[in-house]
This record gives structure tokens, sequence and C-alpha cells, in this order.
């Protein structure tokens, strides 16, 4: 009678595992599906909504926040015909010269910049290209997290399947970070120079992109020896490159 009971005891503990692990498979199964369906939605959405707001933005509030700082974020979305084409110009030399070409990775400048970080043991330059950056900036967080890296190639993925190039180059340039609080180039215009974006020189537009590896440390207004030689750098790739037609991949 005791080995019966043991057996049918045995019996009910694995129909309860069983079950228990039954209703966990399908909620993971339900996630997965509700965050496939509702990024790829959101994502498919930004192609034709302006973004306003990023994680990034909330986040460096929080920073002011606890910095003792009074929290600004300032940020005024334009149409990329509102934006001068040298600007365009400067981020592409100065950011992701093969932006044109690749489909969201550019495994050169990844492999370069790898050897360069191992020969020097720390992370001295990034591969990240603009499509790159701007999955990172619009859906998620800053971090060096292979958790967030694996986000990030995924979100790259989709905004260059759902958007153009165009497209996400006119959400990067109203996005990215410029200065303490300062989002998108033409609220950096307006603060370092006094003048809409689509009035940026290509000396002012090389300033602003010869800024964006440390946008705090750099002041494009009043810019640096070394913010000088990078702009002069930049300007020079410029002359070479011409203007960029956004749409030429397509």
């Amino acid at each position: 009678m005791k080995g019966k009971g043991k057996k049918e005891s045995s019996k009910k503990s694995g129909s309860l595992a069983q079950s228990l692990m039954s209703k966990v498979c399908k909620w993971v199964k339900r996630i997965v599906v509700f965050f496939f369906v509702s990024t790829i939605l959101v994502t498919f959405l930004y192609r034709f909504v302006p973004v306003y707001y990023t994680p990034l933005m909330f986040i460096r509030c929080f920073d002011q926040k606890m910095d003792g700082k009074e929290m600004h974020m300032d940020s005024r979305w334009v149409p990329i015909t509102e934006i001068s084409q040298s600007m365009v110009n400067a981020v592409i030399v100065a950011e992701d010269p093969h932006y044109l070409s690749h489909w969201g990775f550019d495994f050169y400048s990844i492999k370069r910049a790898a050897i360069r970080n191992l020969k020097n043991g720390k992370i001295v330059v990034g591969g990240s290209t603009i499509s790159q950056q701007t999955a990172k900036n619009v859906f998620l967080w800053p971090d060096r997290s292979w958790v967030r890296k694996g986000f990030e190639v995924y979100f790259t993925v989709l905004i260059e399947l759902l958007w153009n190039k165009e497209r996400i180059m006119e959400v990067y340039l109203n996005i990215v970070e410029l200065g303490d609080g300062i989002y998108g180039v033409e609220e950096a215009s307006n603060h370092y120079f006094g003048k809409p974006a689509r009035r940026l020189s290509s000396s002012q537009a090389a300033l602003l992109a010869a800024s964006l590896p440390n946008p705090f440390e750099y002041d494009p207004a009043h810019p640096s020896s070394l913010l000088y030689k990078r702009e002069q750098i930049i300007l020079k790739k410029m002359s070479y490159l011409g203007n960029v037609d956004l749409n030429a991949k397509e």
C-alpha cells in the first residue's frame, strides 16, 4: 500500500510539473510573439511619425537630477528638407563613410575598431554605423552589455528593412545628442550658432559632426584645438565626397 501511495504521489507531482511547464511555455511564446509584433508595428509607425522623445533623453534627465542640475530636454524636430545638405555630408564622413552601401552594419569598420581596441586594451574607437546608432537611441538604453548589443542588432535590421536611408538619416539628425540636454541638429544649430539647421555652413556642420564622439566635452561654438583639427579633417573629406544623394541606394 505504501509503495502504491508513493507511485500515485510521484505521478501527481510529475503531472503538476508538466502542467506548470506547459503554462510557462505558453506564456513565453505569448511574450515572444508580443515582442516581435509590437516592435515591428512601432518601427513601421516611426517610418512616418516624428520621434520626439527617446529613452536616452529621459535617462539624461534622470542623470541631471542626480547631479543636482536642473532637468532640461531641448529638442526640435524638423524634416530632413529643413536640414543643411552640409550636415548630412558631415555626419556621413565623420560617423559612417559607407552609409549608403551597407545594410546596417559596416563589418570592415567593426573589424578595424576591434583591432584598435584590442591593441589599446580598452575601447578607444567604435564601429557602429549611423543605422546602429539610430536603432540604439530610438529604442534602447546606453549600455555596453551583450544583451543590449543583441537588441541593437535586431532593431538595426528592422529599420533597415522598414525605413529607407533618407528616413534613417532624418531620425538620426533629429535625436542625436549634441550637448547636455541638447538633441538634434536643429536645436544644436540654434544653441551654438543662433541659426536654423537649414542655414548651417559647411564649417559649422563639420564642427557639430566633430563633436559627436563626446558632445559633453566639445563646444562647437568655441572649438578647442582638437575639435578644430577634427573639423578640418571632416571638411577635407567632405570636399572629396560631394553632396550625398540619400535615395541613391533605392
